[in-house]
């Protein structure tokens, strides 16, 4: 499996003077070492007459772990610790996404096309034919990430505002992956009807709508509505784009190991969002035989009335030759209770419920957790493509092909492609487009 170097790490930069001579950087990065910090980046921001101004990115456990390694740079001799810069802090200053104009403006004639009195023409068209905004405005390549704040990654309901650096990481990989102009909408309410409403008076000003960090149950019944009330596409991430890169990464380790994935017993920890959406887009693939196991009763429930079978942890872990977990909750999940040859998807951000080299230490066949297992591989190309269709809705079909192509593109010995791979997202985009035309989504 591929997994990102440092990916369970935190980030941090120390700013140093180095002296300028042979010998005094090798003594830093050893002192780094010799604490088990592991070195990444290593800038020359400036140079002087007896020292070098250097930035070097550590990766650490946590905040105590930092501190034995500032201690130990602070004692090496020539070198001058300045500063610990929190590099994700910097780059979330200011925030990180900006609306910016797509057309320049030189002279008063650019003013007179691009506003007043020369759009007053584009209006009268878009209003004899409505269908003419897909190509006179950016509506048909806008997407409204929409959030309550109430199930922010493994972090829980920390409100919408807290929630917001989630939703502007987003857009920035909406636009970054696949062109598409993400507008986070925050909303100060847990009321269902109310949520509705909103989002369906703002929807005109969008070609998609793409539900963010919305707690069960209340996302089911909220993506059910829009999707019957809306003719543009709606799809709560946190089910079906979780769903579609699990079911990616099972038909890898499927095709690794030989086994037949329809036949397999999985087994689900946590009947949240995540975990009903992969098990209803599992079941779609063919899968037989699922297991569930949450403290609450009513989401135990949903999972027997979709054909699964509810029981508890142990159940699970001892039963289930597959084990996906979406539960929030890290270290659930005990080296002694992994199985030998398990596959197992601990996918809990920020922290996993068992962490991927303690899995395989403990007998796991596979196993990875929500850095490398990351719905950032689907939502891209699936909007791209439902964009492109024209597409009303999302459909079981479309996320299936989604699954495919990501699968498809997945290295020797990989479960899933790197996140940052355009070729994954161009080819997830074209699955969705011939999928909504097949399934009869595509308006185009």
């Amino acid at each position: 499996m591929n997994i990102e170097k440092g990916a369970d790490k935190v980030v941090k930069t120390l700013r140093v003077q180095v002296t300028d001579q042979p010998g005094y950087l090798g003594r830093l990065t050893t002192a780094v070492g010799d604490e088990r910090g592991n070195i990444g980046d290593i800038r020359l921001i400036s140079s002087g007459l007896t020292h070098n101004l250097r930035e070097i990115t550590v990766y650490v456990d946590n905040d105590s772990h930092l501190e034995r390694i500032v201690t130990a740079v602070a004692g090496v001799e020539g070198v001058v610790l300045e500063e610990v810069v929190d590099m994700v802090e910097k780059v979330h200053i200011g925030g990180k996404i900006a609306m910016k104009s797509r057309s320049p403006i030189t002279s008063l004639g650019d003013v007179r096309k691009i506003y007043t009195p020369g759009v007053a023409s584009i209006c009268r068209k878009i209003q004899r034919q409505p269908e003419l905004a897909a190509r006179y405005t950016g509506i048909r390549n806008s997407v409204a990430i929409i959030t309550n704040g109430t199930a922010i990654l493994g972090l829980g309901d920390i409100g919408p505002v807290a929630g917001m650096p989630v939703m502007e990481g987003k857009a920035v990989l909406f636009d970054h992956l696949v062109g598409i102009s993400g507008v986070p909408i925050l909303m100060k309410s847990k009321n269902i009807e109310h949520i509705i409403e909103t989002v369906w008076h703002i929807a005109p000003t969008f070609g998609a709508i793409k539900l963010e960090d919305i707690a069960a149950p209340d996302c089911f019944e909220i993506e059910r509505r829009l999707s019957e009330m809306l003719d543009i596409p709606v799809m709560h991430d946190d089910q079906h784009g979780t769903a579609v890169v699990v079911l990616a990464a099972l038909l890898n380790a499927a095709r690794i190991t030989g086994i037949t994935l329809s036949e397999m017993t999985v087994g689900i920890i946590g009947l949240g969002a995540a975990g009903i959406g992969i098990t209803k887009l599992l079941m779609a693939h063919g899968v037989k035989q699922v297991i569930g196991t949450d403290l609450n009763e009513s989401a135990q429930e949903m999972l027997n009335s979709l054909g699964g079978t509810a029981t508890d942890l142990p159940g699970v872990m001892n039963d289930a030759e597959l084990v996906i977990a979406t539960t929030g909750c890290p270290g659930l999940i005990k080296p002694e209770m992994v199985c030998k040859g398990q596959i197992i998807l601990a996918l809990s951000n920020p922290d996993p419920e068992i962490r991927p080299e303690i899995a395989m230490a403990a007998g796991a066949a596979f196993a990875a957790d929500g850095k490398s297992v990351n719905n950032a591989l689907a939502f891209p190309g699936i909007f791209r493509g439902a964009l492109d269709a024209g597409a009303t809705a999302i459909n079981k079909q479309m996320l299936l092909a989604a699954a495919r192509a990501i699968a498809q593109h997945a290295g020797h010995g990989e479960l899933v492609p790197g996140i940052l791979d355009p070729k994954v997202h161009s080819a997830v985009a074209d699955a969705v487009f011939i999928a909504a035309g097949d399934s009869g989504a595509a308006q185009t």
